[in-house]
């Protein structure tokens, strides 16, 4: 996250292996906030209001499936299969990036 925008999105990916047959994508959605620590005189960056999800993919990464999401992501209005299928798009998008 940058100083000018205070939102940011975190990703990992996790190739299948021995232990977990399928491609995991972690997502992390969160907004920074800036505060003072008076007693160390320091600005303190913190995440707040950080929504994980665990999108998975049965097949290598060409489609990702995400159990529930309880936040309105798109800013609709509304929390539905909208907001799901952004954050499954978002899931296959970065499956897709051989070099991050």
């Amino acid at each position: 996250m940058s100083f000018f925008n205070q939102r940011g999105i975190f990703l990992q990916l996790m190739q299948p292996g021995p232990s977990e047959p399928n491609t995991l994508v972690s997502l992390q959605l969160a907004r920074k906030e800036l505060s003072w620590d008076a007693e160390n005189e320091t600005q303190v960056e913190s995440l707040v209001d950080s929504e994980f999800y665990t999108a998975v993919s049965t097949d290598r990464g060409s489609s990702f499936s995400i159990r529930s999401v309880g936040k309105d992501v798109d800013g609709d209005g509304t929390i539905g299969a909208t907001d799901k299928a952004k954050l499954q798009a978002l899931a296959k998008a970065y499956a897709s990036i051989v070099n991050p």
